[in-house]
């Protein structure tokens, strides 16, 4: 691999302070399902506000963890009967605290109001579609975007996204799961969709720092789908994995293989998962067709 200077300088940078800044264990989610939800409603309650409003709200919650950055799984939807399950993962940064404001206090950041986002253009698309989707902060992001220069949170993450759709394919052996991660949430995903039961017939990245594998092909029968806007900033991380750190060729990187989502109108690295975006609207469309009708060919 040939580097230009500017690219080994930034990389220097990149994975010098990765190496500074150790990873940070956090707590895997525990598996549940529909069981959960009385018990983590009363430690909602019992934690306070803000957390006692979303019980009061009939919010509904598979795990919830108050100490340390926190972890919470929400859903929205009937799992018990959903036939589309889609598992929203979100990147660096993400703490229970900003679960629901957003990031910096950002709304469209916030991982509640994207699988909101999710949810409801998939009934805009498809009315008496039976979906569900999950809100998964249920691993330990790194905290900046020099600590992800490492796997570390990223595998912990994907053991229990892995423990999360196993529990879910035991009681829905026949509905169709959708992994979708934002930014570092890409490469739980990715990891988590090695080996993954057939239940489990699609990858989405947003803005995705990288998957864990070289290529789309190498996550096999799985449908590897990526949203990259120009304007993301991760297009300017370099593209490496060495000695542990980097991760490799982005999914967006049209080397890569995945299937490209189109990214109109979208600005940044956050923006993706907006109301109306087509972004939103070609996730819905992998979700419930498996085709991406509204997907870009290269």
């Amino acid at each position: 691999m040939h580097w230009i200077r500017p690219a080994r300088m930034a990389l220097a940078a990149l994975l010098g302070f990765g190496l500074l800044v150790p990873a940070r264990p956090g707590p895997l989610a525990p598996v549940a399902y529909l069981e959960a939800y009385p018990a983590v409603d009363a430690r909602l309650r019992a934690a306070g506000p803000p957390y006692d409003g979303w019980a009061a709200a009939g919010r509904r919650f598979l795990a919830f963890e108050p100490h340390g950055d926190g972890l919470a799984v929400e859903v929205l939807g009937d799992l018990a009967t959903a036939d589309r399950i889609v598992v929203l993962v979100p990147g660096v940064g993400s703490t229970l605290r900003d679960f629901d404001r957003g990031l910096g206090g950002v709304a469209r950041r916030a991982p509640a109001r994207q699988a909101a986002e999710v949810y409801r253009a998939l009934h805009t698309a498809a009315p008496a579609a039976r979906v569900a989707v999950l809100a998964w902060l249920g691993y330990d992001p790194p905290d900046t975007v020099t600590s992800a220069a490492g796997s570390a949170a990223a595998r912990r993450g994907a053991a229990g996204l892995r423990a999360e759709v196993r529990e879910l394919t035991d009681r829905r052996p026949r509905a169709r799961i959708t992994l979708l991660g934002h930014s570092y949430g890409a490469l739980v995903v990715g990891l988590a969709a090695r080996d993954a039961p057939p239940q489990v017939t699609d990858v989405v990245t947003l803005g995705g720092i990288g998957l864990g594998v070289d290529r789309a092909g190498d996550l096999g029968r799985v449908r590897v789908w990526a949203a990259e806007a120009p304007t993301d900033w991760i297009r300017r991380v370099p593209q490496v994995r060495l000695l542990g750190l980097g991760h490799g060729r982005r999914p967006g990187d049209p080397a890569f293989g995945a299937r490209s989502l189109p990214v109109t109108g979208v600005a940044g690295h956050d923006d993706y998962l907006t109301a109306g975006s087509a972004t939103t609207a070609a996730v819905a469309s992998v979700v419930l067709d498996g085709a991406g009708a509204r997907a870009v060919t290269r």
